[in-house]
């Protein structure tokens, strides 16, 4: 069994899925169902028959996202230049278990370990897809979404926290002066814009090298587009980071505070999912070198 990530963690078994589809969606629940194994850290994923997948949340601050995936990806989908997330069905809490939950499309890929060029710029049409697509009524940037896209002064308080809690394990000294570059920049002045929220290698999937689906849309909101930028220090190569920003035609003040987005990320998650999640931590240790190397 994984260990625990969160305090406030909800367990999930094969046996609670199928009581779950038994009570709610008993035309699936005979399906072979079996867990499937990831670093992605507020859902558990069963993968249910051949060409769909159950996903859970694991606490509270996730329980939102379902619903939130339900009512918009499938009206992104079809604006975008590849597959992404599609929503089957929506559970309700039962069997115990207290959050909604959906069952989803099944997608075949693999999760890239480090991005070329060619990535990078299905990377950029994706993004730039995204962001092109009319924004009104979409959710802001809050708790249903980790916060990402709001203006990164909002990040202070608990990003020097993970940093004074990160000692030992990288510069701090150099994370907080990169830290401080990144607040000092402008703040975006411009219109919010959809935002996947969390581009990095769990939630891309890639075939022969190019993008083949983009999957979990848990921080989806519009807001600063700055945000969408991690991608380019938790995946790319300095080659592709570079191609990366060209092809997405960014600002400097812009990709400043991607930069400070990606070290931000990075460095909260390092301390907190040292012991639990190993491989998240390990990418997380990576961008962090990979920003100060930037800088």
């Amino acid at each position: 069994m994984a260990p625990q990530m969160h305090a406030d963690e909800t367990p999930t078994s094969e046996a609670l899925v199928r009581l779950l589809l038994a009570e709610q969606h008993p035309q699936w629940a005979d399906l072979p169902l079996r867990p499937v194994a990831s670093a992605g850290t507020d859902h558990a994923l069963y993968r249910l028959g051949e060409d769909m997948a159950v996903r859970l949340p694991l606490r509270p601050s996730a329980a939102g996202q379902a619903g939130k995936e339900q009512t918009w990806l499938p009206r992104l989908a079809p604006h975008l230049p590849v597959p992404i997330s599609r929503p089957l069905a929506a559970g309700e809490p039962g069997a115990g278990y207290p959050w909604p939950w959906s069952v989803c499309a099944w997608i075949e890929g693999e999760n890239p370990v480090v991005g070329g060029d060619a990535l990078a710029r299905d990377l950029a049409g994706f993004v730039l897809a995204l962001q092109a697509i009319d924004a009104t009524g979409a959710p802001t940037p809050g708790r249903h979404n980790f916060g990402r896209g709001v203006p990164l002064a909002l990040r202070d308080g608990f990003t020097r926290e993970a940093i004074a809690r990160s000692e030992g394990l990288v510069d701090t000294e150099a994370v907080s002066a990169a830290w401080d570059a990144g607040l000092a920049t402008p703040t975006w002045a411009g219109p919010p814009v959809w935002l996947h929220g969390d581009l990095c290698p769990g939630n891309l999937l890639v075939a022969d090298g190019r993008l083949a689906a983009v999957i979990d849309f848990g921080g989806l909101a519009a807001g600063d587009p700055a945000c969408d930028l991690i991608v380019g220090w938790n995946l790319l190569s300095p080659s592709a980071r570079a191609a990366y920003r060209d092809a997405l035609r960014v600002d400097d003040a812009t990709w400043a505070r991607g930069r400070a987005w990606a070290l931000s990320v990075a460095i909260v998650q390092l301390p907190y999912y040292r012991e639990t999640n190993p491989a998240l931590a390990a990418n997380a240790r990576a961008t962090i070198a990979a920003v100060l190397a930037d800088g």
